[in-house]
C-alpha cells in the first residue's frame, strides 16, 4: 500500500537519519518545509519535499510514480488500480494542516484496574502523596484493586485508554508493571502489556517495576521484597520474555540507592536494559545510581541539584520530565531550561497513571513543558517525539520525518504556527492520525 500526502501547510520535524536525540542547543530548531507533500510505502516513509516536486498527476508522470491527485475526485483520496509496481494508491490532501511525527510516551502506568478518584479527595483535602502512600495507599489500593480483576477485564480497561491516547496523537508508549507487587500479579500486568503489543498498532515497549512499592505481605521487611524481586520475579519475567526494561522506585520511602543497585545488577544477568524513576520526592541518588549501571533513562528529576546534571553529561542516559505529575500533585516541575542550557537532551512523558497524573494525553504535557517548564514550542516538540522516542529505545524507527522511519503521523487542521499547538492546548487540533 502507497500513499501520498500532498498540500501540508507545514512537514514539521525532519531530522536526518540517524540522529536519535537532540540535545543542547539542538532541541532549539524543528526542521521544516512549507507546502510539502510526503510519501507512504508499507508503513515507512519513502520521501518527502515540496509540493513542486510532488508527483504529478496522472500515474508514471511524477519522480516516482504516483499521481498527485485523486482521478475520481474523492475529498479524501481514494485508492486507484495502475499498472506496474505501483498498482495500488491512496491520496490524502493535508489541505493545508501541519503533518508532524506522532508523539512517544516513554513513560505510563496505564495498566491498571479502576481508579483512585477517592484519594483525589484527600489531594484536596491536603495530603501529600507520601502522606497517603505511608497511610496504606496509593500504590497499594492499586495493587489491591488489580489483584481481583481479571486478567481479560485488565487487557480491555487498558485498551481503552490505549485507543485515548492514540486518538490523540501518540503512535508509540512504554508501559509498566508495578501494581501487581506480587509475582503471580506482576505476571499477569506484563502479560496484558504484550497483548496490548499485539493487538494494538502502537508501537510498545514493557517495563517490569515489580520495585514500585513494597507489597502488604512484606511491609516493614523490605530486604525480603527486594530478594523476592531479585530471585523470583525477574527470573520469572525474563523466563517468559514478557520485558524489554527493568525500572526501580528509587526515591524517599520507597528502595534505596543500594536495593536499587542489587535490583538492577540481577536484571543486567538476564539482559533488561534500567529505567529509573528518581528524584521525584527529592533528592535520592536515583539519577547517579542509573548513569552508573548506564540506564537508558532517569526519570521524573523534580528534585534535582547541579550535581544531577554533572552526572549526565556524557552518559548514553536521557533525562526525562513528567510535568503532569507535578501539575496534579503541585510539586515542583524539572529544571528542564537548566538542563538544555547545560548542553543535555531532556524528554518530556505524561506519567499515565490512576494515583498522580491520570492523563496520558502528550498534547498537554507539551502545553505544560512551555507554559509551566518556560520551554519554547520547539524545545517542548523535540522533547515529545524525537527524544522521547530515544528515552523508551525507538528513536532508530520513530520521532522523527525521517524517510525509512515508520509513518506514525499526526496531520492537524490548519493551524497560524506550531506553537498553536501547545498555546490554545484544548482547543481540537487533530484532523487525523495515521499509525501503520
Amino acid at each position: 500500500m502507497k500513499t501520498l500526502i500532498k498540500n501540508i501547510g507545514t512537514l514539521a520535524g525532519i531530522l536526518p537519519a540517524g540522529v536519535l536525540k537532540l540535545e543542547g542547543e539542538q532541541m532549539n530548531d524543528v526542521a521544516s518545509i512549507s507546502n510539502a507533500y510526503l510519501m507512504i510505502e508499507d508503513g515507512l516513509i519513502s520521501a518527502f519535499g515540496t509540493m513542486e516536486e510532488c508527483p504529478g498527476d496522472s500515474p508514471g508522470d511524477g519522480p516516482y510514480g504516483y499521481p498527485g491527485d485523486c482521478s475520481k475526485g474523492h475529498p479524501d483520496g481514494c485508492s486507484t488500480d495502475t499498472t506496474g509496481d505501483n498498482s495500488r494508491y491512496e491520496v490524502i490532501d493535508a489541505e493545508g494542516g501541519i503533518v508532524m511525527p506522532c508523539f512517544c510516551d516513554s513513560h505510563t502506568h496505564l495498566v491498571y484496574a479502576g481508579c483512585r478518584d477517592g484519594e483525589f479527595r484527600d489531594k484536596i483535602a491536603g495530603l501529600s502523596y507520601e502522606e497517603i502512600a505511608a497511610r496504606g495507599g496509593g500504590i497499594l489500593n492499586s495493587a489491591d484493586l488489580l489483584h481481583e480483576t481479571s486478567e481479560d477485564e485488565l487487557y480491555r480497561q487498558s485498551m481503552e485508554r490505549i485507543n485515548e491516547i492514540a486518538s490523540k496523537g501518540t503512535g508509540a508508549v512504554e508501559i509498566k508493571s508495578g501494581y501487581g507487587l506480587r509475582t503471580g500479579d506482576e505476571l499477569k500486568m506484563l502479560r496484558v502489556i504484550r497483548r496490548i503489543k499485539e493487538t494494538s498498532p502502537l508501537t510498545v515497549k514493557a517495563t517490569f517495576l515489580g520495585a514500585h512499592a513494597v507489597g502488604r505481605e512484606y511491609v516493614g521487611r523490605q530486604d525480603e521484597y527486594v530478594r523476592l524481586v531479585c530471585e523470583e520475579m525477574i527470573p520469572a519475567v525474563a523466563a517468559q520474555g514478557l520485558a524489554d526494561y527493568v525500572d526501580v522506585f528509587c526515591d524517599k520511602g520507597f528502595f534505596t540507592v543500594e536495593q536499587t543497585a542489587a535490583i538492577l545488577k540481577r536484571a543486567a544477568e538476564f539482559g533488561l536494559v534500567p529505567k529509573i524513576h528518581a528524584n521525584e520526592l527529592e533528592i535520592s541518588g536515583g539519577v547517579q545510581v542509573g548513569v552508573e549501571h548506564d540506564a537508558l533513562s532517569v526519570d521524573h528529576l523534580e528534585q534535582t541539584a547541579d550535581a544531577e546534571i554533572e552526572v549526565l553529561k556524557g552518559s548514553r542516559t536521557m533525562p526525562t520530565m513528567l510535568p503532569g505529575c507535578s501539575f496534579f500533585l503541585g510539586i515542583p516541575y524539572g529544571r528542564a531550561k537548566q538542563f538544555i542550557a547545560a548542553g543535555l537532551p531532556v524528554a518530556l512523558a505524561s506519567d499515565y497513571n490512576p494515583g498522580t497524573s491520570p492523563s496520558g494525553d502528550m498534547r498537554f504535557i507539551m502545553a505544560l513543558g512551555c507554559i509551566r517548564m518556560r520551554l519554547t514550542p520547539e524545545q517542548s516538540f523535540n522533547a515529545c517525539t524525537i527524544n522521547s522516542a530515544y528515552a523508551m529505545g525507538v528513536s532508530g524507527t520513530l520521532g522523527s520525518i525521517t524517510e525509512g522511519k515508520k509513518a506514525n503521523l499526526i496531520i492537524t487542521k490548519p493551524l497560524p504556527s506550531l506553537a498553536f499547538i501547545p498555546y490554545s492546548h484544548q482547543t481540537p487540533f487533530i484532523r487525523k492520525v495515521i499509525i501503520p
